[in-house]
């Protein structure tokens, strides 16, 4: 059935938030706006804050874009929240979107259906320092429930290792030290369970971190991406393997390493990806001949409601 502006109704673009994605979420959030009101549809902005289920029931929004980053809007939260009002919404479920946001039990999972990925461990207590540094040095220690790179570090000894895991422990009580990956990065963006072509990320930084995701000019994205063509197609796979594994649906993006010996390891899963300029789906909707206004048509025909 071919949908017209008209069949979504009034749609509310949720952006902003109180999540340190803040700024990304108003930067993405404005241009999805832009783009559905180009398409016809009525579309408002609106800053979710605490109040914004009365909101959204007082102007008799019809549907929900998500545009949401980290806490509060990709970790389930506000998934369950419009559920409980009866409102469609875009992106994955409750369970799909709270298990993308953990990269812990997210990772448990792909273990536990022996799918690659970096060894681990999660960060308790001083005795678990030890455990990391059986991993072997380099390590990258990350807050288990943050976008972004936000609070992440690689870290080259003990000293260090402390240091990170306190820092990170200042976004989230639950850090993880991950084995450090040497090799080329890779992110498969799905969009209505067609997994688009895949991107090739390469920074002079450390990492690919906030400020090479969001600020640089000096991280380059290759699409293609210079993959041989099989070699592509099962990472594609793999990407769309780990995708469902955590019950996400409707877009997201799976970011992939390839190690020295070029064996894959899964990174994690963004449920709720960028939509700002220098964003990596609408990137790879473009190799896929799907324009940024046509994308986010498309996200929007896949809005849902579980409740």
């Amino acid at each position: 059935m071919t949908l017209l502006a008209a069949d979504f109704g009034k749609v509310a673009v949720l952006m902003g938030g109180l999540s340190a994605e803040r700024e990304v979420s108003l930067q993405g959030g404005q241009a999805v706006l832009e783009a559905l009101v180009r398409r016809g549809v009525d579309a408002q902005g609106v800053d979710a804050g605490r109040d914004v289920l009365r909101l959204l029931q007082q102007e008799h929004y019809d549907r929900v874009f998500i545009m949401l980053h980290g806490r509060g809007g990709e970790d389930g939260v506000i998934q369950g929240a419009l559920e409980s009002i009866g409102m469609p919404y875009t992106g994955c479920g409750v369970a799909g979107s709270a298990l993308g946001m953990d990269k812990y039990r997210c990772k448990l999972l792909w273990n536990g259906l022996d799918l690659p990925t970096a060894d681990f461990v999660m960060l308790e207590q001083t005795a678990d320092l030890d455990r990391a540094e059986a991993l072997g040095y380099p390590l990258m220690i990350k807050p288990s429930r943050e976008g972004s790179s936000i609070g992440m570090a690689k870290v080259e000894n003990r000293p260090q290792l402390e240091e990170a895991w306190r820092q990170a422990a200042g976004y989230d009580i639950e850090v993880m030290a991950e084995r450090w990956i040497s090799g080329a990065e890779y992110t498969a963006s799905i969009l209505d369970d067609q997994v688009l072509p895949l991107i090739r990320i390469e920074t002079p930084n450390t990492f690919y971190d906030y400020e090479a995701k969001y600020q640089a000019d000096s991280t380059a994205y290759h699409c293609p991406c210079g993959l041989e063509s099989e070699k592509e197609e099962a990472l594609k796979r793999l990407a769309r393997q780990a995708f469902r594994a955590v019950g996400a649906t409707g877009w997201g993006r799976v970011d992939i390493m390839l190690d020295t010996a070029e064996k894959p390891c899964l990174l994690e899963v963004n449920t709720v990806p960028g939509m700002t300029s220098h964003s990596l789906v609408p990137m790879a909707a473009r190799a896929a001949g799907i324009d940024f206004d046509e994308l986010v048509w498309r996200i929007l025909s896949t809005s849902r409601v579980d409740g």
